[in-house]
């Protein structure tokens, strides 16, 4: 009885967090690529004015993926969803989805932004021959914090991207990108 009882909750639970996911996830989508392209260019220059590292980077990048807003739900499931833009020299050439699937011990929402600089073509051919990016697969990918932030310079630059998490609001502890999915979309 205890066992059906455990089972139970868990799969509200699981019911629970898939449809807070889904009703949270459209939020997280920009209503046109206008929009996007608009709310992306905001997000990075806010980046930029609060990290100067994060500037010094993007003059260097070949490429710039721009997630605005990911929102972040769970309750042992979890999962997070945002859509952002790729740049090359300043223009929006394509759009893409950042999708992250977690279980654990996890409970509450957040929502955040976060921009990955393409440091080389090979980063950007990665990108656009593959299926997507998988964060954590295929090129490196440096998440920068504060610490590291400082000791970064155009000589020691040397990784195929750097991810800048910035912007978090909401009540869910730690952020990680790792294990997230990036994958092109039509807008």
């Amino acid at each position: 009885m205890a066992n059906t009882r455990r089972f139970f909750m868990a799969l509200l639970f699981a019911v629970a967090t898939t449809v807070s996911l889904g009703s949270i996830a459209t939020h997280a989508n920009a209503a046109t690529a206008e929009d996007l392209n608009k709310e992306s260019n905001i997000a990075l220059q806010k980046l930029y004015k609060t990290n100067p590292t994060a500037e010094k980077i993007g003059k260097q990048a070949k490429a710039v993926l721009i997630f605005p807003s990911i929102v972040k739900a769970g309750l042992v499931f979890g999962g997070a969803y945002g859509e952002g833009v790729l740049e090359k020299d300043g223009v929006v050439a394509d759009y893409y989805n950042s999708v992250t699937g977690s279980w654990g011990l996890q409970a509450g929402a957040q929502s955040y932004g976060y921009v990955v600089f393409l440091m080389n073509d090979k980063a950007v051919k990665y990108l656009k021959d593959s299926a997507g990016l998988e964060i954590g697969v295929g090129p490196t990918v440096v998440v920068v914090d504060e610490g590291a932030a400082k000791n970064l310079s155009s000589s020691t630059l040397k990784d195929d991207a750097y991810a800048f998490i910035f912007d978090q609001s909401g009540l869910m502890a730690g952020i990680s990108i790792e294990g997230t999915k990036i994958t092109k979309i039509k807008r």
